[in-house]
């Protein structure tokens, strides 16, 4: 449910756009991100951090674009997203010392301190890679194939997470039994 979540605001702009153009699928894309937010607010009566920041760069650039009524915002949106994020890790992480990455999810997965620190640069690098690519085929394809990239570009988070996912699963430390934690606790 989640996945279909997260998808379901560039499948509606994907179908505005191929209905109606640039303008009417950033209106929608706009306003499906809304709904989409509400939605995960009143299932984790929290946003996070990134929702948020997905959310505000969503208004400003739509706003730009249909204001000024040109495309070029609404493309760069997803490689200023990208890069922040990169930006943000790499300065957690190096000039704080801080792994952003165990701090929001250490609670619930359980990883040696190499471990945290190789996916935090995979982040960072997915991060640089993506807006890189999002860049490129903005600056230098034209707003249809930039349109239907958005659309099939989903393939590289898919694949980016699927591959977290094994490397997560072959690190993980088990927790130890509860009698071995606790010696003279009852059974």
């Amino acid at each position: 449910m989640k996945l279909l979540l997260d998808f379901l605001p560039i499948l509606l702009f994907f179908g505005a756009y191929k209905l109606w153009g640039i303008y009417a699928g950033t209106a929608v894309l706009m306003a499906a991100t809304c709904v989409q937010m509400a939605v995960i607010y009143f299932i984790d009566k929290k946003l996070s951090t990134m929702h948020k920041a997905t959310l505000g760069l969503i208004l400003i650039f739509g706003a730009l674009t249909l204001a000024l009524q040109d495309d070029r915002f609404i493309k760069w949106k997803p490689t200023v997203l990208y890069a922040a994020m990169a930006l943000a890790l790499a300065v957690a992480q190096w000039g704080y010392r801080k792994n952003v990455l165990k701090a929001m999810l250490g609670a619930q997965i359980a990883l040696p301190d190499f471990a945290w620190l190789r996916l935090s640069v995979a982040w960072i690098v997915y991060c640089l890679f993506m807006a890189a690519l999002n860049g490129y085929v903005a600056a230098y394809y034209s707003t249809d194939a930039w349109a239907d990239f958005k659309l099939w570009g989903y393939v590289f988070p898919v694949v980016f997470i699927v591959a977290q996912g094994f490397y997560v699963a072959r690190h993980l430390i088990e927790p130890a039994e509860s009698s071995q934690a606790h010696p003279g606790a009852p059974e």
